[in-house]
């Protein structure tokens, strides 16, 4: 009697952790659906972003161009000087005149870790087990008026990062992350918005309010030719 109510726990402790790996792994099923299905994102190979980015009330022209997997560029036109920040899977590079900058520099190891993700174009909950991700459903929360599901993904290169799934449209429409910048943590919030399907089929949130402000997309091309670069200088 004594071993059968030592089982019973344990039992109940291994059906919660089944249940809520198949909650996660179903939570995903209905993204990759929404997104337009296991072929589509498979299928997506490059972007090219091209919009406004709204920093403490000024307008700045933005084109943020990706190559899954490979790299990342964004071009930022302010008053007149051209900046940009350009990374690939080794390092990065930032070249910031506006800010007193006279050369490129390195992107901060801490900087260029947290942009992983970024790299890739089909989303990180896309096949997430091929990439060494570790995804746990941690229970729904507001965003905003509306519910989303909490998944906690451990990366492949330790990093952790919230992602928060719409319940009605299935779409993540925000991500918390921790960052260290000179010394300090720093919790980071991104929320997505406005989705659309590009000329291409391809869903995008043409809305992203981040800490460095709100960026609105008017226009997305998809798998166009890329020289890859433009990704290392």
């Amino acid at each position: 009697m004594k071993t059968l109510k030592m089982l019973l726990p344990i039992a109940l402790i291994v059906l919660s952790f089944s249940a809520s790996a198949q909650t996660a792994d179903e939570i995903v099923s209905k993204y990759v659906t929404a997104m337009g299905g296991k072929d589509k994102l498979s299928s997506l190979k490059s972007a090219k972003m091209e919009g406004i980015m709204n920093v403490q009330g000024n307008d700045i022209n933005i084109v943020m161009t990706k190559v899954h997997n490979t790299g990342l560029r964004m071009e930022l036109d302010v008053m007149g000087s051209s900046n940009y920040q350009a990374m690939n899977t080794k390092g990065g590079v930032t070249f910031f005149p506006v800010r007193g900058m006279q050369a490129p520099a390195p992107m901060e190891e801490e900087q260029f870790k947290a942009a992983l993700p970024q790299l890739d174009l089909q989303g990180a909950l896309f096949n997430y087990k091929d990439k060494g991700t570790k995804l746990e459903y941690a229970g729904t929360e507001k965003v905003g008026t509306n519910d989303a599901y909490k998944l906690t993904a451990t990366l492949s290169n330790g990093s952790v990062v919230n992602y928060f799934v719409d319940t009605k449209t299935n779409m993540v429409v925000k991500t918390t992350s921790k960052r260290k910048v000179e010394g300090q943590e720093m919790d980071l919030e991104t929320t997505y918005s406005d989705f659309k399907q590009n000329a291409d089929g391809y869903w995008f949130p043409y809305t992203i309010v981040a800490v460095q402000g709100t960026t609105s997309f008017d226009k997305i091309t998809t798998n166009v030719t890329v020289d890859s670069k433009i990704f290392e200088q």
